[in-house]
């Protein structure tokens, strides 16, 4: 079997990228035929294709162009399998609302758990990518399920997961959350207050396979946002502009090296290093944004934009916020790995 799985990610990967949909179709509709699991495609093939362009587009191996066709043609493949008849679990388990917290657009994990849990007999609402809170509480409200799944990929998105979390469970609906921006091991779930906490989808649907997670009172929510993240979240549209200006300032060939490779202007990656700084400082875990200060110098400099032009970002920023001892440490330690990450490359 695993031979045959590692034969359907390859077909499914080689029509993904060429943006041929029939062909993408084709190839898991095959593996139905073969015989192969509808759980096993939708994780082992599908979800494995998906995280395979994520890692090939930061390595700089597929352009923008292709991550988003790909990404396309996986969601096409999804609703094709989605109207296929297979064997489903037991009926009638209950009923799961899965949603993505507001201004997360990734909604491939959320569609993905959706499909899961439906095979295992679960009755799901699937609202899709960027709910707003008041709209997420309101169908809850109407629907009344058993459990509501929140799916967040990027940590910026980490306050308004907290929103969600609180007003659903103030609701009466438990919470489980589940993606990237909750950490590795679910640590952010665990600190914003989350029922439970699920690594992919088949942990999802094996937990609450147990049934839903205990409902508990709407207990008031940690205070995380401390003053320097209110600061930083208050001023960053002018931050974001001061450093910008002041990266071409120091490296006047900034600009036109994001040109010349067809990059995004350089305040974009300026306001992400500034969100997830924010988000660092949410739930206070340096280790969050040094960890994504390493990630974005790979991917910069898979485009031949040197690891300089990080740091120099990051050593503008210390030199703005003075007043912020938090995000001062943060910003040292994630200089200490950007300028380690450098020395290695050498």
């Amino acid at each position: 079997m695993t031979h045959d799985v590692e034969e359907r990610v390859e077909a499914l990967w080689a029509a993904a990228t060429a943006g041929d949909e029939y062909a993408a179709g084709g190839a898991v509709l095959a593996a139905l035929d073969a015989g192969m699991p509808m759980e096993t495609l939708l994780v082992d093939v599908v979800a494995a294709v998906q995280s395979r362009v994520g890692r090939e587009w930061a390595a700089n191996r597929i352009t923008v162009a292709q991550e988003h066709t790909a990404t396309a043609v996986n969601e096409r493949v999804l609703a094709t399998l989605a109207h296929q008849p297979p064997v489903r679990g037991e009926p009638g388990r209950g009923r799961v609302t899965v949603a993505c917290v507001h201004g997360e657009w990734h909604a491939f994990p959320a569609r993905l758990l959706a499909e899961v849990l439906r095979l295992r007999g679960w009755h799901v609402d699937y609202l899709g990518a960027q709910v707003p809170t008041p709209h997420l509480v309101a169908h809850l409200h109407r629907t009344n399920p058993d459990a509501v799944a929140l799916s967040g990929s990027l940590a910026p998105r980490l306050p308004a997961a907290h929103a969600a979390i609180t007003s659903c469970q103030g609701a009466g609906t438990p919470v489980l959350a589940g993606g990237a921006a909750f950490g590795p091991d679910g640590r952010y779930a665990r600190l914003l207050g989350a029922d439970a906490w699920a690594p992919d989808a088949c942990a999802a649907a094996d937990l609450l396979a147990g049934g839903p997670p205990p409902r508990r009172s709407a207990d008031a929510p940690p205070h995380l946002a401390g003053p320097e993240y209110a600061a930083l979240t208050g001023s960053a549209a002018d931050l974001v502009r001061g450093v910008v200006a002041e990266l071409i300032r120091r490296v006047p060939e900034t600009a036109p090296a994001y040109a010349e490779r067809r990059l995004e202007h350089p305040a974009d990656d300026v306001a992400s290093i500034v969100d997830y700084l924010r988000a660092a400082l949410y739930v206070d875990d340096p280790e969050l944004f040094s960890s994504f200060a390493g990630w974005m110098a790979e991917v910069l400099t898979a485009r031949g934009v040197p690891a300089s032009v990080l740091l120099t970002v990051l050593e503008a920023l210390a030199e703005r916020l003075p007043g912020s001892p938090r995000a001062l440490v943060m910003l040292a330690e994630a200089h200490d790995v950007v300028r380690g990450r450098r020395t290695g490359d050498h």
